[in-house]
C-alpha cells in the first residue's frame, strides 16, 4: 500500500507531477498550511507564481485538497505549487456583506450534520445543511448528539422531525459520553473515506471527535445552561485520521450558514414539496388562486406542513437573491477587469511615444 492511501488517495486523481511530490491539506490557519504525504508533515505555503495566479479565495489551498509541492524533509517545510482537480468543494457565501465564496473543505465523501438532542434542535436548520451538503457532492448523515442527556420519548420525538425533513438520510443517534450509538457511526466510516462535520455551536462536535478518535484531541467547552447554545471551541479546520483508517475533518461552529448555491440540491433536499408542484394541474401554477393546485391540497390534508413549504420559499428566495448578487458581483468584475485593460493599454502606448 502507498503510504498516501492512509490519506484516501485515489488512482483516479490524475496529475503530471511526480507521485513523490503529492501531499494532502489537513490543517488551514489563515496563510499557513499543514500538509502531510503519510509519512511526514510539513508546514507549508504557497508559492509566488501560484499566489499571483490567484483569481479568488477558492483557488486557494483548504482542508481536503490534493496539492503538489515541493518538499524539504530535513526542515520539515514545504511549498504549494498546484492545487489538484477537486471532486467535490463544500462552500457557502462568506460571512459578512462582500459576495465571496468561502470553501470550507474539499474532496469530501461524508457531510456529518451535527445536532445535539436539547432546546438548540432546530429543523429548520437541518434542511439548510441538508442543501450545502447535496451541493457539494458530499453523502449527508445526521448525527444527533447528546443522547444521555434525553429519554426514549423525546429522542423518538427528534428523530421523527428529522425523518420528516430528510427522506432516506441516515439517522444516528451517539452519546459521546457514554460511547453509545459510536459504533454505528463508524459503519458510514469506511476506510479511506473523507468525512467532515457541520452543525452550529455546542452541538457537541468536538467531544465527538474526541469519542470518535478514542483520545481527547479537541478542547470542549460546556454549552450556556440558559439558552442551551454553544461556544466556538474549534479555531481552525484540521484533518484526523481515525483508527478505522477514515479521515476526519473539524470545522469552527457556524452560527449562521448562508447557502452560495443551491438550486439544484433543492430538488433533492424538498423532494416532497418539488413532486407536489410537479403535480399541479398547471406548471406556472403560484400555488395562490389557480385551480387544481397540488401544493394547496396537500397543505389542506396535512401532506405538507405549512413551515416545510414556508422553510422551502424561504430557502427558494434566498438562493435567488444570493444568485442576483454573485451576477451583479461578476458583471462589476468584468467592468473593473476591461477598464484594467484600458489603462494598461493606454500606459503602454504612452510608453512607446504614441498619442
Amino acid at each position: 500500500m502507498h503510504h498516501l492511501d492512509k490519506l484516501g488517495w485515489d488512482d483516479s486523481i490524475s496529475s503530471s507531477a511526480d507521485i513523490a511530490q503529492m501531499a494532502r491539506v489537513i490543517s488551514v490557519q489563515r496563510n499557513h498550511y499543514r500538509i502531510s504525504d503519510g509519512e511526514c508533515v510539513y508546514l507549508a505555503q504557497v508559492s509566488g507564481k501560484f499566489y499571483h495566479q490567484i483569481a479568488s479565495s477558492l483557488d486557494f489551498p483548504a482542508v481536503g485538497d490534493w496539492v503538489v509541492a515541493d518538499k524539504r524533509m530535513d526542515e520539515q517545510k514545504a511549498v504549494i505549487q498546484e492545487i489538484l482537480p477537486r471532486k467535490s468543494q463544500c462552500m457557502r457565501q462568506a460571512p459578512g456583506e462582500k459576495t465571496e465564496a468561502q470553501l470550507i473543505a474539499a474532496n469530501v465523501d461524508t457531510i456529518l450534520i451535527v445536532s445535539s438532542l436539547n432546546a438548540d434542535f432546530n429543523a429548520r436548520r437541518i434542511e439548510r445543511y441538508m442543501i450545502f451538503a447535496y451541493e457539494s457532492g458530499a453523502v449527508p448523515v445526521i448525527v444527533l448528539t447528546k443522547k444521555d442527556e434525553c429519554g426514549e420519548a423525546t429522542i423518538a420525538s427528534y428523530i421523527q422531525q428529522v425523518e420528516d425533513v430528510a427522506f432516506g438520510v441516515p439517522i444516528v443517534t451517539v452519546s459521546s459520553v457514554t460511547g453509545e450509538g459510536i459504533p454505528v457511526l463508524m459503519t458510514h466510516l469506511p476506510p479511506r473515506n473523507t468525512a467532515t462535520l457541520l452543525g452550529s455551536s455546542g452541538v457537541g462536535k468536538s467531544t465527538l471527535v474526541n469519542a470518535l478518535l478514542g483520545e481527547h484531541v479537541q478542547q470542549t467547552k460546556d454549552i450556556r445552561a440558559d439558552d442551551h447554545k454553544g461556544r466556538h471551541t474549534t479555531t481552525h479546520r484540521e484533518m484526523f485520521q481515525l483508527p478505522s483508517g477514515a479521515l476526519l475533518i473539524d470545522t469552527p461552529g457556524m452560527r449562521e450558514l448562508q447557502l452560495w448555491d443551491g438550486e439544484q440540491a433543492m430538488d433533492t433536499a424538498f423532494n416532497d414539496v418539488e413532486q407536489f408542484t410537479r403535480e399541479c394541474r398547471f406548471l406556472d401554477c403560484q400555488h395562490d388562486t389557480e385551480p387544481d393546485c397540488r401544493v394547496k391540497e396537500a397543505l389542506a390534508s396535512g401532506e405538507l406542513t405549512e413551515e416545510r413549504y414556508e422553510s422551502y420559499l424561504k430557502l427558494q428566495r434566498e438562493i435567488a437573491f444570493e444568485k442576483r448578487k454573485q451576477d451583479q458581483k461578476a458583471q462589476i468584475d468584468e467592468k473593473q477587469k476591461w477598464k484594467q485593460m484600458s489603462k494598461n493599454i493606454k500606459a503602454t502606448y504612452r510608453h512607446r511615444g504614441y498619442k
